[in-house]
C-alpha cells in the first residue's frame, strides 16, 4: 500500500548502480527513509525529484526498515539554494542537524513547518546565518540540551542577566556571575536578541537586522555551546566553518 506525504529531502545517497537512498522528513510520519529506483538516471523522471532540499508530495511505501518511492511532485524545488555554495552549506547544516536530531518514524509537525519555512527564507535571500541560530535553538530545545537563556541558570532569578556560561548552560546573573570565571560577558541588548531568537516563530519573523559582530558573538556562542552539551558529530558544520574562513 503506498502512501502520499508532505516531505523535504534532508539527503540522498547512492545506492547500487541506478538507485538513491532517501531521508525524508515528512509532515505526517517524521523522518524515513526510501528508496529511490533509477533516480541516478540523468533522463529518469525520479532524478529530478529526489534533489536535496526539494519540498514536494511523495506517493511512498513503508517498509520495515527502507520503504519506497513510487513517484513524486514538486512544490517548491528551492533550486537557488543549491546554485548558491554558502546558501547549499547552511541549508545542508540545517538538514543534517535536523536528520540527527529526529527520531525515524516520529512526526513533529512544528518542526517541520519551522525547518521548512527557513528553507524558505534562505531561499528568497535572507541571512542564513540569523535563521540558522534559529533553528538551532529549536533544535537543542528538541535534543534536550537547550539553554536557559530566560533566567539564571543557577538561582533562576529572571530580571537581570549578566554573562553566558557555557559550561553551567546559560544565563547568570550579577549574583552568580563567579560560578563560572570563563563565562562570556553579553551586552544587555543582546542579552534580549538572543531571547527573542530562541523562542519566536519562524512563520511570524520579518527582516532581522544584527550587527555583524554581534552575529559572530552569537554564532560562536551556539558553537562552543554545541561542542560542549551536544552529542552528534556534523560533517556539514566542518565546511561552515570553512566558508567562515575563507569569508
Amino acid at each position: 500500500m503506498f502512501n502520499k506525504c508532505e516531505a523535504l529531502i534532508l539527503r540522498t545517497q547512492d545506492y547500487g548502480e541506478t538507485h538513491k537512498i532517501v531521508t525524508l522528513f515528512s509532515k505526517e510520519m517524521g523522518k524515513i527513509g526510501v528508496i529511490a529506483r533509477g533516480a541516478k538516471k540523468p533522463k529518469s523522471r525520479m532524478a529530478a525529484i529526489t534533489q536535496p532540499f526539494i519540498h514536494g508530495e511523495f506517493m511512498i511505501q513503508i517498509g520495515s526498515s527502507l520503504g519506497t518511492m513510487q513517484q513524486g511532485e514538486v512544490i517548491h524545488s528551492l533550486r537557488p539554494i543549491r546554485e548558491d555554495i554558502l546558501k547549499t552549506a547552511y541549508a545542508s547544516y540545517l538538514a543534517e542537524l535536523t536528520d540527527k536530531v529526529m527520531e525515524q518514524k516520529q512526526p513533529d509537525t512544528y518542526v517541520y513547518q519551522q525547518l521548512l519555512e527557513i528553507l524558505l527564507a534562505i531561499n528568497e535571500g535572507k541571512d542564513p546565518e540569523i535563521l540558522t541560530i534559529i533553528y538551532e535553538f529549536k533544535m537543542f530545545q528538541k535534543a534536550g540540551f537547550a539553554p536557559t537563556v530566560h533566567q539564571c541558570v543557577h538561582c533562576g532569578q529572571i530580571s537581570e542577566m549578566y554573562k553566558f556560561s557555557i559550561s553551567e548552560g546559560g544565563f547568570l546573573c550579577p549574583r552568580c556571575a563567579h560560578i563560572d570565571e570563563h563565562g562570556i560577558g553579553i551586552p544587555p541588548k543582546l542579552i534580549k536578541i538572543i531571547q527573542l531568537l530562541s523562542r519566536i516563530d519562524v512563520t511570524r519573523i520579518g527582516n532581522i537586522s544584527i550587527k555583524q559582530e554581534n552575529k559572530q558573538l552569537l554564532q560562536r556562542i551556539m558553537e562552543m555551546y554545541y561542542d560542549h552539551h551536544g552529542g552528534y558529530y556534523l560533517k556539514s558544520k566542518k565546511f561552515l566553518k570553512q566558508l567562515d574562513l575563507l569569508k
